[in-house]
This record gives structure tokens, sequence and C-alpha cells, in this order.
């Protein structure tokens, strides 16, 4: 007999349950709807040597889909860079927005099991807010992802993950992401 439940990523039960609470808590909000939460994540990554060789926007866009588990889409070149051999509306890199459960699932494999398989890993550094309360982190090896096959990669590359918060301060975004299980450098110093 099938169960009726849906299912729901374990980030939003925590968000709802333990997260809210303790940002109402902190910053003294009065309404639930006060409360930062997280928008959406955008995953980008620019292709070195895509205007010689096409084949490499296509193995990124593979494999931004298997990490993120939503088709990827390639971004275009802008303008004509004659010193690059850059023309007009090359693909030159491939992005993915991630919302909703899958933005969810996406953040609970990156903290759980994504950021602790990077060699020397101490924590993300917690100065990299933009001032309105989004936050941008940089990997540098696709290979931390247990999704990505490390036999079938021929170039190590990395990508920048950004998280869009409806935070208006640094302060709320960090503690918001900090609540959801974001690893940052000084809040590790503060527990030991």
């Amino acid at each position: 007999m099938m169960s009726t439940e849906k299912y729901s990523p374990r980030l939003i039960g925590k968000y709802k349950n333990e997260v809210v609470p303790a940002l109402m808590k902190k910053f003294s909000y009065t309404s639930v709807m006060q409360a930062p939460r997280l928008e959406k994540i955008c995953l980008n990554r620019g292709v070195n040597g895509a205007v010689s060789d096409k084949k490499l926007v296509d193995v990124a866009l593979d494999e931004l889909t298997l990490i993120t588990g939503q088709k990827a889409v390639s971004t275009m070149s802008k303008k004509d860079i004659s010193n690059f051999k850059l023309r007009k509306n090359i693909p030159i890199g491939a992005r993915v927005t991630l919302r909703g459960e899958k933005m969810y699932e996406f953040l609970d494999r990156l903290v759980s099991t994504a950021l602790p398989r990077v060699r020397d890993f101490k924590g993300v550094n917690e100065k990299s807010f933009d001032g309105r309360g989004n936050y941008t982190l940089g990997i540098t090896e696709q290979i931390i992802f247990p999704e990505v096959d490390i036999d079938k990669v021929n170039k190590i590359t990395g990508m920048d993950i950004t998280f869009v918060t409806t935070a208006n301060t640094n302060e709320e975004a960090y503690e918001l992401l900090k609540e959801l299980g974001m690893p940052f450098k000084d809040a590790a110093k503060k527990e030991a």
C-alpha cells in the first residue's frame, strides 16, 4: 500500500521548526513573515577554453545537471572581444537556478556531503556577503560532489554558488545560513 504523505526535504522542516523561531528570538521580529528565507540558489560556471572547444560547455552543462538534479543552461557571450578570439552569442559557460524543494535538497547535500570533502576544510569564508543579504561561495573543484564520477572528469574546474535571501542585512543572512547548517569559519572558532 502506498503512503499518501508527500515528500518534503529535511531542511524545509528544520527551517520552519528551528530556524524561524531562532531568528525571531535573535532579531525580535513580531511576525513569522519578517524572518529572512532562502529565495534561490544560483550556480554559475565559466568554461575556460570554450571558444576553441565547444564540447567543454556540454561537459559543464552535464556536470551541473548531475550535481543539481535540474537542467542547466549555457551562458552566451555578450560582445565580441578580439584578443580572446570571442564572438558575440557563443556559449562560454553554464548556469542553473534552484528554487523550492530542489534548492533545499541541494543545500542539504552541499553542507552535509560536498563541503566536508574539500581538502583541508576549515569552514567557508564569512566575508563573502554583498551587503544586501546575499552570499556567494566559490568552489575550486567540482569533484567534491559525489554525483560527479572522478574517472570521467578530464579537467578540474570550479564554480560560484550564490545564495539569494530575503534578508535586508548581512547579519540576518549570516544567521539564516548558519542556522541552516552552513559551516562558517568564525562559527567553528567560537564553538571550539
